[in-house]
């Protein structure tokens, strides 16, 4: 690919209309046998809802006027990673914050987490509520599920942003687990233990807080960036069974996602791709290869979760693009 597989590049690879009454969100959530303690978080003019698209019941959180933006988190978190962006992008959009398949209020199927799939979840999602086109930006997994959604519904996507992460290729498999000696813990384990099948929510159940404090703290320049209560609502979502096995489908469709990007030709949807230091390099020599119109910015003072340690400079780029 042109760029080296180093400790830098893979920090980077981490890896909803109607208002809906607390009871509602809980008997969701108590579907999923989770131990739900921390009350699910709530933002001034924005209101959460579920419609069924796709064959499944997908929750978001919707606020503002003006043109559709869709935004899409990644793992292993919510809607709520977007919490710093959505209320200044609601003064220019329709703010949707979706919670993918297999995490947070939306259903946890037990497949159908390649990203084509969910790319068609956020699709019929958008037209269940009324939209034809819209913008589309995602975070991580999320930024996957953007490009796939640009490769196979080019009529519906107007504009797509893609944060810290590119659809997954052939390079996946070139990623090694074990540091050489004197290197840094630099192998992202998390990609080979999300591919176990049935260990993962035996081990964690209950217990997400641990996998995402460690996570974060391992990806963030700036570990205050995701406060505690940010972190609480974050571990809970990924604490029950289902919601584990749901996160960790993301990953174990990489071979599929791999194969179907294979079959796309570079999509005329206008790209933006941002980027902190360390993952800048891969984005800038690889997403002008997956797109006719593309444009690539590094976001500085930053680790993996752009949108949380440097919200404002997100927020900039975003209404620049999306504008």
């Amino acid at each position: 690919m042109g760029v080296a597989l180093d400790r830098r590049r893979f920090l980077a690879v981490g890896g909803g209309a109607a208002a809906m009454a607390a009871a509602g969100l809980g008997t969701a959530w108590a579907a999923d046998g989770g131990d739900r303690k921390v009350p699910e978080p709530s933002l001034p003019g924005f209101t959460s809802g579920f419609v069924v698209a796709n064959g499944i019941r997908q929750h978001y959180v919707a606020g503002g006027r003006g043109e559709p933006l869709i935004l899409l988190h990644g793992w292993p978190q919510t809607w709520w990673t977007w919490r710093k962006v959505m209320p200044a992008l609601a003064e220019r959009f329709r703010v949707i914050a979706v919670d993918l398949r297999g995490m947070g209020g939306t259903a946890k199927p037990a497949g159908g987490h390649d990203k084509k799939t969910m790319a068609k979840d956020i699709h019929e999602l958008a037209r269940a509520l009324g939209h034809r086109s819209v913008h589309v930006a995602g975070h991580d997994i999320g930024s996957m599920v953007a490009y796939s959604f640009a490769a196979n519904h080019p009529a519906a996507a107007r504009k797509v942003a893609m944060l810290d992460v590119l659809h997954p290729d052939d390079s996946y498999y070139e990623f090694r687990m074990l540091p050489r000696p004197g290197q840094a813990s630099a192998s992202p384990w998390w990609f080979a233990f999300n591919q176990v099948r049935g260990l993962p929510e035996e081990l964690i159940a209950g217990q997400g807080r641990d996998v995402v404090d460690w996570v974060f703290d391992y990806l963030l320049v700036d570990r205050r960036a995701i406060d505690n209560r940010a972190r609480a609502v974050f571990g809970q979502n990924y604490s029950s069974p289902a919601a584990i096995r749901g996160g960790n489908g993301w990953y174990q469709a990489f071979g599929q996602d791999i194969t179907d990007l294979r079959t796309y030709r570079p999509v005329g949807t206008p790209l933006l791709g941002l980027a902190h230091p360390g993952y800048f390099p891969y984005m800038r020599a690889t997403l002008p290869g997956q797109g006719t119109d593309v444009r690539v910015a590094e976001i500085a003072d930053t680790g993996h979760y752009l949108a949380e340690e440097q919200p404002a400079a997100v927020i900039r780029h975003f209404l620049d693009f999306f504008g």
